[in-house]
């Protein structure tokens, strides 16, 4: 199976990828385990968020998408980041009080992680790393990847990709109908 690697306005393939990160623990904001295996037969859509960047406002956006597909098997999962600028550098509860209060976010955010260096958590070197299925770097915040419902990486989006951009909207309806 062939999986791509979507920035606006480049389609860059990968490789086909075999590693099962369905159970990688990562944790939620509220310090209790899970796994993408939590959402199993749901598509998610991985975001590295932070909440002094110049695409916090995404975050209106994926609020937005989220709610208008969420009954159709989308689940959007922030995580929060400080690898880029120190562009969050609050604690987990700052992080989720400013979502709810500034950006009214329902969705989960689960706890602050690497997305990069030698602290990369093991999710997203699954996924970014030599081997993984979009190999390189997440190049900044608001970086988004999608999983489809089969729990298998189909594209990877770049901090430009907003929320309603057409290759983004496209590749989710394309997730939600496998």
């Amino acid at each position: 199976m062939l999986h791509k690697i979507v920035i606006p306005a480049i389609v860059l393939s990968a490789s086909s990828f075999a590693a099962d990160i369905s159970k990688i623990p990562f944790e939620t904001a509220e310090g209790e385990k899970t796994s993408l295996s939590d959402y199993k037969g749901k598509a998610v859509l991985l975001v590295n968020v932070a909440s002094k960047c110049g695409f916090t406002k995404q975050y209106t956006g994926l609020q937005k998408l989220y709610e208008e597909k969420k009954d159709g098997g989308l689940v959007i999962l922030g995580f929060p980041c400080n690898d880029f600028g120190g562009q969050e550098p609050g604690t987990i509860e700052e992080i989720v009080k400013f979502c709810s209060s500034k950006y009214s976010v329902t969705f989960p955010i689960m706890a602050k992680i690497h997305v990069k260096g030698d602290e990369q958590h093991a999710l997203y070197k699954e996924l970014t790393g030599k081997d993984g299925a979009f190999p390189g770097d997440v190049k900044w915040n608001f970086g988004k990847i999608l999983i489809g419902k089969d729990g298998r990486p189909v594209a990877r989006f770049g901090s430009k990709a907003t929320p309603d951009s057409a290759e983004l909207t496209q590749a989710i309806k394309d997730a939600l109908a496998k």
